[in-house]
């Protein structure tokens, strides 16, 4: 399988690089995992919703021209379903049964994900109600994907 990870912004924190990187050496032996950022807008404190709108526009369009054409898509939003692990470890296993080995799961930037990025996904995730920086959830998803893969194959982690 073939996981891409689409973010807005540059991760900074290293003990969150570190984090990351730990899980996707861990992953190599389940899946192909790539991480692609792309930049964020840059925009001042306080925007009008029309401000907004164009910063999400601009950031969407990044993220869309990194998804290849043949990818199944997850969108982190807040409004998306709310799945335990087992749930997500069983909707991976369905889309590798069903042929769909490229999955690309898309962390917007501060602002959310532009309306274009929302109808290109084929699902959205949330992980909870509340708000978490980005860079963070890159480090939660990356580990709930791994936990995933170890589910699916009967490996002790999940518990």
């Amino acid at each position: 399988m073939n996981i891409l990870i689409i973010t807005v912004g540059k991760l900074k924190e290293k003990y969150l690089k570190q984090g990351i990187d730990e899980f996707v050496k861990r992953m190599s032996s389940y899946a192909k995992l790539e991480m692609i950022e792309v930049a964020d807008e840059k925009a001042p404190e306080e925007l009008s919703l029309a401000e907004m709108d164009q910063v999400k526009q601009k950031e969407g369009e990044r993220i869309l021209n990194k998804i290849p054409q043949d990818t199944y898509v997850i969108a982190l939003a807040i409004d998306g379903k709310m799945k335990s692990s087992e749930e997500l470890a069983e909707d991976l296993d369905k889309l590798a049964t069903y042929g769909k080995s490229k999955i690309a799961f898309v962390i917007g930037g501060s602002l959310g994900l532009s309306d274009e990025v929302l109808r290109r996904a084929n699902d959205k995730l949330s992980f909870s109600r509340m708000t978490f920086p980005h860079q963070l959830m890159r480090l939660i998803l990356v580990e709930q994907i791994y936990r995933a893969f170890r589910i699916n194959r009967g490996e002790p982690y999940h518990k």
